[in-house]
Parts: C-alpha cells; structure tokens; sequence
C-alpha cells in the first residue's frame, strides 16, 4: 500500500473539537509535524476532514 507524509501547517487552536481530535489522531500534535502512514481509507477519510490544516505528500 501506499504511504503519504502529512504535515501539520496550520494551528488547531480555535478549530471544533472534533478536528483537533483528529490531529491528534492523525499523530500530529505540533506545527510543522509531519508523520508517514499508509494511504489506508480510514486515513485519507481524516485527512479530508482537516486538508485545511495540513499539507499531504506521497512518500516514494
């Protein structure tokens, strides 16, 4: 399967609850974090949710 890095470029601060639960999720608590998952459904389901937030690239 494929894996992306998420970035983490803007502030959760003063977003709804349910966006920063999904940062923390997402395994990203700080600006400018970046994590590499798996392109699984269920993570590209949460990054839809918060792809304001944060930057997505495709790991190679």
């Amino acid at each position: 399967m494929k894996k992306i890095k998420i970035t983490q470029v803007k502030s959760g601060i003063d977003r709804s609850e349910r966006q920063k639960q999904t940062l923390v999720a997402l395994g990203l608590n700080k600006l400018n974090a970046s994590k590499e998952v798996e392109a699984t459904p269920q993570i590209l389901g949460m990054v839809n949710k918060v792809n304001h937030l944060v930057k997505v690239e495709e790991v190679k």
